[in-house]
């Protein structure tokens, strides 16, 4: 589960940004929100991509 506890962090650490740009209508607070949502989107491809490595190694070692 280690994957989940480093998306958990890494979401957990945008809170401040985004209730400083939702909340108080702080712009470079939205930048950073930006910013942070594309850290996200990194993750989450590298995890897709670890996901189907492991899927395929698992459909291997089956044959």
């Amino acid at each position: 589960m280690g994957k989940y506890e480093e998306l958990h962090q890494l979401v957990s650490s945008f809170e401040t940004d985004f209730r400083k740009f939702y909340e108080k209508q702080n712009k470079a607070a939205g930048t950073r929100v930006r910013k942070h949502m594309g850290e996200l989107k990194k993750f989450a491809q590298s995890v897709r991509q670890e996901v189907q490595e492991v899927k395929q190694k698992m459909k291997d070692e089956g044959k």
